[in-house]
């Protein structure tokens, strides 16, 4: 379970509220879609539920454990795409991908199984062995999406996750996000692809100044505000 209570993060000595009292909770089993327009906040609270950012109020808790209190644990029951794939040039995806697999302790035999597969589903194995340098962005977006599944996490966290990513690509992350959530485990990802995220999440939270101001499933939205996802989107955050 995810659970965010009360999380607020200001900037500008707290002229700027980018996050703003935000209460949300999200299931095991569920793929929740996080909405809003640039600058909302989302980024901001993705950050703060993985612990790079503190917040100046409220709770994280990934999978019961706080990340205040409990960061590294909080922190290995979940993976992160970041909305930028800025990783270090000069080591091999391959040197990349060992060094995430120390870190969540992954056992040997199974992370590699787990990084030949993952590399063959996005034809990324030929590359590996070659410096990150050389990656192009959306192999380096490929790369990181298989660090945050290496470890099978009971939390996957994405932000904007098929930016840079070819429409193969794009569907095979999809699948293997739906299969992920149909094992009992949660997906959370942002995106402006709004058709994708109508189709494909159980839940949608729409947040706009901070503010978490429409939560719910699709028929939910529907039955408050009538329309597509795009136009209820268009309606709460004019």
């Amino acid at each position: 379970m995810i659970e965010l209570v009360s999380l607020t993060k200001s900037y500008n000595k707290g002229q700027i509220k980018a996050v703003d009292d935000l209460t949300l909770t999200v299931e095991p089993g569920e793929i929740f879609g996080f909405l809003g327009p640039n600058g909302a906040g989302k980024t901001t609270t993705i950050k703060m539920m993985v612990g790079v950012l503190a917040p100046d109020k409220g709770q994280v808790k990934i999978a019961g454990i706080d990340m205040a209190k409990n960061p590294l644990a909080a922190k290995k029951k979940l993976g992160y795409v970041p909305d930028n794939p800025d990783l270090y040039q000069r080591i091999t995806g391959e040197e990349y991908l060992a060094f995430l697999g120390d870190v969540y302790e992954v056992p040997l035999e199974e992370r590699q199984e787990r990084i030949g597969r993952l590399a063959e589903t996005f034809s990324l194995t030929a590359a590996l062995p070659d410096p990150i340098g050389s990656y192009s962005h959306g192999m380096r977006q490929k790369l990181v999406v298989i660090g945050a599944l290496l470890s099978d996490p009971e939390v996957l966290i994405l932000d904007e996750p098929m930016v840079g990513l070819d429409p193969k690509s794009s569907h095979l992350l999809k699948e293997i996000l739906r299969e992920h959530a149909r094992a009992g485990k949660i997906v959370f990802f942002s995106t402006h692809v709004l058709e994708v995220a109508e189709r494909f999440c159980h839940r949608l939270g729409i947040i706009n100044h901070g503010k978490l101001i429409a939560l719910g499933t699709m028929e939910e939205l529907q039955a408050s505000y009538g329309g597509n996802l795009e136009e209820i989107f268009l309606e709460v955050t004019q």
